[in-house]
């Protein structure tokens, strides 16, 4: 009977990875129904923590943290901002919805490593930038009310908060002679007890004891943390990094097509065009960036 390759197993590990990612959007948005969104927030991301210290102890590597400002500025940005915003955008927000805005990251990312890194953005990425604008035109529906106009704005500005620490992380070179794992271990706690200080300053009902509440928790602080970075980190050790990325398609795709199914969030013809546009420009702009690995000759 033959055996799979590493580099099958990694293929295999991302469709894994993305679906435990996708459905989290459904996970997070269901758990509201039980929990203040802060308060969860807080909660998932020390556990989160844990889970990752956990993982660091089980690898045998170091617990040495490296570079305290940088990550504390990453822990505010990645972690804090970034999860406060999309769970209180999840209070009116359906799922897909969220995810597919979040998951406008890489747009904004490419000016603004054009503008902060001078990192030239090629003809592809621009059609693939215009795509998205228009999708996201389609999904806000400027010309219609929208109830959950401040979830929308909550999104965006999540998918914000996430390329600015993008472009931090770069500009301040935190990745070089720092390992992954540790760098987001710990961030990931600094981040977490900025959101439990923040959780406990701002007034909310004690979270109702359900078994889905711990049954959210757990499927953050075990699968959608521990696991799915390990799963993450082995994906990056056996596939090209171009084609790690198209994660960034299929988790909203999935998350999407989760709460569809799940939650009967249906969108409008508008809504689902942009959508589709969206993982469309996402698609691209993961295109785009394989092929120009794949062009560079190996040393």
């Amino acid at each position: 009977m033959p055996t799979l390759s590493k580099t099958h197993l990694a293929i295999i590990a991302l469709f894994f990875l993305s679906l435990i990612w996708g459905y989290n959007w459904v996970v997070m948005k269901e758990v509201m129904r039980y929990v203040d969104p802060f308060d969860f927030s807080a909660l998932r991301t020390l556990f989160g923590a844990i889970a990752l210290f956990i993982v660091i102890i089980l690898r045998r590597r170091s617990l040495r943290i490296h570079a305290f400002g940088p990550t504390l500025m990453l822990g505010l940005l990645q972690t804090a901002l970034f999860t406060a915003m999309i769970q209180w955008a999840l209070v009116q927000g359906g799922a897909g919805k969220t995810a597919v805005l979040v998951y406008t990251m890489p747009f904004w990312l490419l000016p603004l490593s054009l503008f902060f890194l001078k990192e030239a953005v090629t003809r592809m990425q621009w059609i693939a930038i215009t795509v998205a604008m228009g999708g996201l035109l389609l999904i806000i529906e400027p010309w219609h009310a929208q109830p959950d106009a401040f979830s929308t704005i909550l999104g965006l500005g999540a998918a914000l908060a996430w390329a600015i620490s993008a472009v931090v992380a770069k500009k301040m070179r935190i990745g070089e002679g720092v390992d992954l794992l540790s760098l987001t271990a710990w961030q990931m706690l600094l981040g977490a007890i900025a959101l439990c200080i923040l959780a406990g300053i701002l007034p909310s009902e004690p979270p109702q004891l359900t078994p889905y509440f711990y049954g959210a928790l757990a499927y953050n602080a075990i699968l959608a943390t521990g696991l799915a970075w390990l799963l993450w980190l082995f994906i990056l050790g056996h596939l090209p990094t171009g084609l790690a990325g198209f994660s960034t398609l299929l988790v909203p795709a999935i998350g999407a097509i989760s709460g569809w199914i799940e939650l009967g969030e249906r969108p409008s013809g508008a809504e689902g065009l942009g959508m589709l546009c969206t993982v469309t420009a996402l698609g691209l702009i993961s295109y785009s960036s394989y092929k120009a690995r794949a062009r560079k000759p190996k040393m």
